[in-house]
């Protein structure tokens, strides 16, 4: 099977190691260019909870005091096993998706309204967590120490690659990925290729991208489950 891969491999490596062990092929085409933003060092003593909506925001994280007693909320568990590597130890998943963190953190006997929460995230969001929290009563402070610029260019390479192995499956992680990869595609003139493929979604919100787009196979699949959907 011939699978496409849209994460920076700083993100994929693992995961691409694993399909290609099982005797897939492999076309890494990254959608998006990570870069950090310069922030002040965070205090960890001013906070009681930190909120990860992706492993760059912690990546990224300009920590000057590592609280022990920081409680961390995480996307996924991506996102939470890169927060214990960094040294956070109450961590929390959410399994994936954004309105199941928020859920998360409304429901946790942890979190009430004089917490101190820290939202850090990237500059493109589409969906405002902070804000979402705070219509619930709590104290959010958003910090944004990463961007992400969409790359809609493909190199000679795997245009050649893609060509000669028409990919079954594409994995896409966020929404900017989404219009990101659909920006290569026209750019590119694959749309004769890419829309015979199973494009794999993140989230609804991102399937609805490529429904739009006249996909004729869009699912839905939780981050880390990668290999069950084949």
């Amino acid at each position: 099977m011939n699978i496409i891969i849209t994460r920076p491999l700083i993100d994929s490596e693992d995961l691409m190691g694993k399909f290609f062990s099982m005797g897939h092929k492999i076309i890494h085409l990254p959608t998006l260019k990570i870069s950090p933003i310069k922030t002040n060092p965070i205090d960890g003593n001013e906070y009681d909870a930190f909120v990860f909506t992706s492993a760059n925001a912690i990546r990224n994280l300009n920590l000057k005091k590592n609280n022990k007693k920081n409680l961390c909320f995480c996307v996924g568990s991506i996102t939470e096993k890169i927060a214990r590597q960094t040294g956070f130890v109450e961590t929390f998943s959410a399994g994936g998706t954004i309105n199941a963190l928020k859920n998360l953190i409304l429901s946790s006997d942890k979190i009430n309204n004089k917490s101190r929460i820290g939202y850090i995230c990237g500059d493109n969001i589409s969906y405002e967590l902070d804000k979402e929290l705070e219509n619930e009563g709590l104290s959010v402070k958003k910090i944004i120490n990463y961007s992400s610029e969409k790359i809609i260019g493909l190199n000679d390479e795997n245009k050649k690659i893609i060509d000669k192995y028409p990919p079954d499956v594409i994995f896409i992680y966020s929404l900017r990925s989404a219009q990101s990869f659909i920006e290569i595609v026209k750019n590119y003139s694959l749309y004769p290729l890419m829309t015979e493929s199973k494009v794999m979604c993140i989230s609804k919100k991102v399937a609805e991208i490529f429904n739009k787009k006249d996909w004729k196979k869009v699912g839905i699949f939780n981050p880390g489950e990668e290999l069950l959907e084949l």
